[in-house]
């Protein structure tokens, strides 16, 4: 299948321009882009910058060979190369033609040269054609043009039972131990889709942080369900997410780990605080400007020890793990029923 060929876009103009300026060869020029050497010698010619009004300005320019090469394109346009074809389509416009009954009659004629009705709304919305403010003949009259492919409704992913307008109320009055929120923290896109994702109990506060190679589900999906297994049932009833792409594959570990998923609804990261508070705290170690790819296990967990180790003013300044050790002792004795005393037998 032959290979369709791709303009020259403005950032291999502007590499063109410095390589140039320091001497490289054509021949490595091509070879660095991935071009054909013809090509960066046909670009090098048509778009060399010359002025009678500048004359020791003379060279390759990225921006301007960018402009020179729109502006030839602009020109070359069927439609501006042939007057009387675009003098017929602008007089049929004005009776009321759509572009399609336009392009279908052409056909219908025979005509020598033809044009498709992409190209005559394309003609319809370019700057000469705003001048003729041919938008106005078209059947919808829209100065701005609709986008030609519309995005699809899609079906939501997540079943309406599992929203967090079912989530028992008790799991928001914070009363009941075991409820989790999960989120994502991302970094700065020139790094990669490496990510971490934050768990967060929400009567104790107690934070896990885990490493993702990227945003797809299997990759956190695994982790956070290794996790959630090590806690005793009773510490894992539910975790609530919001609707990233990334937690889209929950639901069907669910029956495998045993802990209930709830969803926030759309746009509504509020609706987990916790586990965003949390983040905001974690940005200290790991704000977005850092590369995720560098960050150990190790490190994160430095990171979790910290943030569970601080004491926090709505526990009545214990820490995170202190409630989070209490909560887990005082689940087992009264699965147990043991005596307390016990409970560090335990751990």
């Amino acid at each position: 299948m032959i290979k369709a060929y791709k303009q020259l876009s403005l950032e291999e103009r502007r590499k063109i321009e410095t390589w140039r300026a320091a001497k490289v060869s054509v021949d490595v020029i091509a070879e660095r882009l991935g071009r054909n050497r013809s090509t960066i010698f046909r670009e090098l010619r048509r778009n060399l910058f010359k002025d009678a009004d500048m004359p020791k300005i003379v060279g390759y320019f990225g921006v301007v060979a960018s402009m020179k090469a729109l502006s030839r394109r602009q020109k070359d346009r069927k439609l501006m190369r042939h007057s009387e074809l675009r003098g017929l389509i602008i007089e049929r416009i004005k009776d009321g033609w759509t572009p399609e009954q336009i392009a279908g009659r052409l056909i219908y004629e025979n005509a020598p040269i033809r044009v498709c009705q992409e190209t005559i709304y394309r003609f319809v919305y370019s700057a000469e054609g705003m001048k003729e403010d041919l938008w106005w003949y078209l059947p919808e009259h829209r100065r701005k043009r609709r986008p030609r492919k519309g995005r699809a409704p899609k079906k939501p992913k997540i079943h309406p039972d599992l929203g967090i307008a079912n989530r028992p109320k008790i799991i928001g009055k914070r009363i009941q131990f075991g409820h989790w929120e999960g989120d994502l923290m991302l970094f700065r896109r020139k790094f990669g889709q490496a990510n971490v994702t934050s768990l967060v109990e929400r009567v104790s506060r107690f934070t896990v942080i885990l490493k993702n190679p990227n945003r797809t589900p299997a990759a956190g999906m695994g982790q956070l369900a290794r996790v959630m297994r090590t806690l005793p049932f009773k510490a894992r009833k539910s975790v609530t997410f919001d609707r990233g792409s990334e937690f889209m594959d929950w639901p069907h570990l669910q029956a495998e780990v045993g802990t209930q998923t709830w969803f926030c609804d759309p746009s509504a990261p509020w609706q987990k605080g916790t586990v965003e508070n949390t983040n905001r705290r974690a940005r200290r170690w790991l704000p977005r400007e850092i590369d995720p790819s560098t960050i150990s296990h190790k490190h994160l967990e430095v990171i979790c020890d910290r943030l569970n180790a601080t004491p926090r003013k709505c526990l009545g300044w214990k820490t995170p793990a202190e409630v989070f050790k209490e909560k887990v002792l005082d689940q087992a004795a009264r699965h147990h029923k043991i005596n307390p005393t016990q409970k560090s037998h335990l751990m």
